[in-house]
């Protein structure tokens, strides 16, 4: 067994980039021969600027032809159609450099659970086998072939014209008749070209979601080393909360995702900001849940550590303090052997502290500065419609009052 564990340590040590979320799957090999990425997920600025373009220019260029960019030709031209222009060049960069920071923060994950002993080497072959799970599944031909055929059957042509084409007005995409939708030519790839690519690329992020999530629930299956005495104050675990922050760019997607589809809503319908408060703290909450939620999973076993802790050093305390009872209360210490700058007190109190630790030991390793950054995160995309509720130097004013 020491051979295997050496075994896989010399794997990651000789392919550090063997475990990553995002580095695989066909569209990876497709960037790659394309020279728009390479195996590091470098080239950052080419990919953003084709697969934006890709989405968005030919949009403009065939509104322009149609004379739908700007003007009265249609109650929403091209050019004021807020929430195309975030989808496309905000939202779709901030997935494209979401996979960087993920693939960047996600890197080390396996060294720290090896370098922290946390894996048994009875379990080791387990902690492989999880490994090399996730990998096919991030490595699955026929997952975004299904998910294509999803985007294409049910994303583009039901979800899409059916409950988020919320503008029942003259587009440049789309005109309204009694048959339905006509689109526009600009319309038409929109609907078979952008959008399709928008919802995979969306998908694809949501499966790796799952395999992500999938992953940690393996490995809590596997009886870690959890030391409750940890400083972390989460058996030693806690570097996982700190991976929650590599999906911070994906947060802040979803939220200039919505903050697009919200600023159509006010300045096209004349909704109000304030009418979406529910809206806005439902999804924040399940974005959350999204990144957070996973983490869950060693509820049980640090649980279950807690206890023991509790436990264990409970009788090795009252071991201690009998002892040190009966030998400085009670005349057991020796005539020669001075009570200043004896270390049985030191060690009372180190004693003490360590039953600290695991009294206020957490059972999921999630702090709540974790929660508000990454709350902060999904919501910053929105702070610019407050815009629309009151200008600019009062917000500021409110702000500045708030802060200082």
């Amino acid at each position: 067994m020491q051979s295997t564990e050496a075994e896989l340590k010399e794997t990651l040590n000789r392919d550090p980039l063997d475990f990553s979320l995002v580095l695989g799957g066909p569209l990876f090999q497709l960037l790659r021969r394309t020279h728009l990425a390479d195996d590091a997920l470098m080239l950052l600025r080419q990919r953003i600027l084709f697969i934006s373009l890709f989405c968005w220019l030919p949009l403009l260029v065939l509104s322009v032809l149609e004379k739908k960019a700007w003007g009265e030709s249609v109650d929403v031209p091209f050019l004021l159609d807020v929430e195309v222009h975030v989808r496309f060049l905000v939202v779709v960069p901030l997935f494209i450099v979401a996979e960087m920071v993920v693939h960047q923060r996600m890197r080390p994950l396996l060294h720290q659970f090896l370098e922290r002993q946390l894996i048994p080497v009875e379990a080791m072959e387990q902690f492989k086998a999880a490994i090399a799970s996730a990998m096919r599944l991030r490595n699955s031909v026929l997952a975004e072939v299904l998910l294509i055929v999803f985007v294409y059957g049910v994303g583009s042509l039901f979800i899409w014209r059916h409950y988020v084409m919320v503008i029942d007005t003259a587009t440049w995409y789309a005109q309204p008749s009694i048959q339905g939708s006509k689109f526009s030519y600009a319309g038409l790839w929109y609907a078979y070209a952008s959008i399709p690519f928008f919802q995979f690329l969306l998908g694809r992020w949501y499966f790796r979601l799952v395999i992500w999530m999938r992953f940690l629930w393996q490995v809590s299956r596997i009886e870690l080393n959890l030391i409750p005495t940890h400083p972390d104050r989460v058996g030693g675990i806690g570097f996982l909360s700190g991976t929650a922050y590599a999906f911070m760019p994906l947060l802040m997607a979803h939220g200039a995702m919505w903050a697009g589809n919200l600023a159509n809503r006010i300045f096209h319908l004349g909704a109000a900001l304030p009418e979406f408060k529910l809206e806005i703290l439902l999804l924040v909450i399940l974005l959350l849940a999204m990144v957070l939620g996973p983490l869950l999973v060693f509820a049980p076993k640090l649980a279950q550590a807690k206890r023991t802790g509790k436990r264990e050093y409970g009788t090795l305390a009252q071991r201690y303090v009998r002892e040190f009872d009966t030998k400085w209360l009670r005349g057991g210490a020796p005539a020669d052997e001075p009570l200043v700058g004896s270390g049985d007190i030191q060690s009372l109190a180190d004693l003490g502290n360590s039953y600290e630790i695991i009294q206020s030991m957490r059972i999921v390793p999630v702090t709540r500065d974790t929660i508000l950054q990454l709350a902060a995160a999904t919501v910053a995309p929105l702070v610019p419609l407050a815009l629309t509720m009151m200008p600019l130097e009062e917000l500021l004013n409110k702000l500045f009052g708030i802060l200082f």
